[in-house]
């Protein structure tokens, strides 16, 4: 049960203005849950870049001037990411673990995030997307075209590759055992919003993960977190739910990811010719493999420009003891011990049309300059930013996955492209929109179904 601020309904001068809504404790939550981007839009527009609103008996001060997210992200000593994030495993996890050390657990990650365990684990990912891409067109006559929504073919083939090579679990002709958790991580996943205001039980999800992390072709970073687990205590029950927090944290959101570029690329012609263009020209030769070794700032671009469209988390402070909030242009703001302090980037940066023209577009080129090369340099009232897009976050807790995420959607999108001939079956067809319950909890999905027809190419290639 949240408790309400005692004092909160008289502000001073030197704290945001407050908007407690017409409903009595409830406030704005019922707006807030609905669609977070419209309801927060409008209160900017109401009240300005940085503003108090009441949430179901908290007060939550949101800031939207990406000049000055530095001063919520640096002041770790009075703004704590963790006590919210507890909150959240709780009620969506049911899960409370014993001597709960962030820090260790991020350290334990970045181990084998990066360099050659980064690169053992990209080989993984890529020879489990060969096999189960195989396997999605077994049987299928090479010249008939399949039928399927692109949401579910790119979330579960990119969910089932993810799990088998982090989680590990069986790898045998069918993938059953990935089919499986996939299968109940779909229950889940379509309660995540309930589950994030309430709690209710995962517990099939939780027995199918029993053994992540004890297998040996479990992932070495996933044994090792499970090894720290039960170092601190957590018995196997807690460690089965933290199996599934691990699950939702690596693979909830690249699925989602690539069905967004994929649906941006096959209703944005040029765009699609320019991605596989790169990728012919990064292919090593006689093989169907990318070149490691090379770079793909097109394909880079079109991506950070679909992270910018659809990526809308929350980052979220809990506020520790009463402090000072200074913005870009010199103004400062009180924020109040036991209230929350929220960035929503989606918002500003990402969709801020001082900083993105025509920011409602896809454009596969936005982050590339004239010549080819990456384009970093964006600015807002003058000054440019340090944040211009923050799909995974920032600060000290930056997305450590980050790296291994994007290579999976590469390798994904470059083998769907080259080993098939992929259309919409509706060539009018739109990009759908998004699911607006879903805003604050990583990348959007949509509403709706996009319908695609797919087939194995006669001789693979672009």
């Amino acid at each position: 049960q949240e408790v309400t601020n005692n004092v909160c309904d008289f502000r001073s001068k030197r704290e945001p203005p407050l908007d407690k809504g017409s409903i009595p404790w409830l406030g704005h939550a019922l707006e807030f849950g609905k669609d977070a981007a419209k309801f927060l839009t409008r209160m900017k527009l109401k009240h300005g870049d940085i503003f108090t609103v009441r949430v179901a008996g908290r007060y939550v001060t949101i800031l939207l001037d990406p000049n000055s997210y530095d001063s919520v992200l640096q002041n770790t000593t009075y703004l704590d990411f963790s006590r919210y994030a507890q909150v959240l495993m709780d009620r969506i996890f049911n899960l409370r673990l014993p001597n709960h050390k962030p820090d260790t657990e991020k350290t334990i990650m970045k181990r084998y995030f990066q360099g050659e365990s980064l690169s053992n684990l990209n080989q993984i990912m890529q020879n489990h997307l060969r096999t189960l891409l195989t396997l999605e067109m077994a049987g299928q006559n090479r010249p008939d075209w399949k039928c399927d929504g692109l949401f579910g073919f790119c979330y579960s083939l990119l969910f089932r590759a993810g799990y088998l090579t982090l989680f590990g679990g069986e790898q045998n002709r069918n993938c059953t055992d990935a089919a499986n958790v996939y299968k109940e991580y779909q229950k889940f996943d379509g309660l995540l919003i309930k589950l994030a205001r309430t709690t209710l039980n995962s517990g099939q999800l939780w027995e199918l993960l029993a053994q992540a992390g004890l297998r040996k072709n479990s992932s070495s970073w996933i044994q090792s977190y499970r090894q720290h687990l039960q170092e601190e205590g957590a018995d196997e029950e807690t460690q089965r739910k933290a199996m599934l927090l691990q699950l939702w944290a690596t693979q909830g959101n690249v699925g989602p990811c690539a069905f967004w570029l994929l649906a941006f690329l096959l209703t944005h012609t040029e765009a699609m010719r320019a991605v596989k263009r790169e990728f012919e020209s990064v292919t090593v030769p006689s093989t169907a493999m990318l070149d490691p070794k090379q770079h793909t700032p097109v394909f880079d671009s079109a991506l950070e420009e679909t992270l910018r469209l659809t990526a809308a988390p929350f980052i979220t402070r809990e506020v520790l003891q009463n402090t000072t909030l200074y913005m870009a242009d010199g103004r400062e703001y009180d924020v109040r011990r036991g209230d929350r302090v929220c960035l929503f980037p989606f918002i500003s940066p990402q969709m801020d049309p001082d900083i993105h023209h025509e920011p409602e577009k896809f454009k596969y080129d936005r982050f590339l300059k004239a010549d080819g090369s990456v384009k970093r340099d964006f600015f807002k009232g003058g000054r440019r930013l340090k944040y211009y897009t923050m799909p995974w976050g920032a600060g000290t807790n930056a997305c450590v996955g980050k790296p291994f995420a994007i290579q999976s959607i590469r390798q994904f999108v470059f083998l769907v492209l080259f080993h098939l001939d992929m259309k919409l079956c509706d060539p009018e067809a739109q990009v759908p929109e998004v699911d607006a319950s879903r805003y604050g909890f990583g990348m959007v999905q949509p509403n709706t179904e996009l319908l695609i027809q797919y087939k194995f190419r006669e001789s693979a290639n672009f």
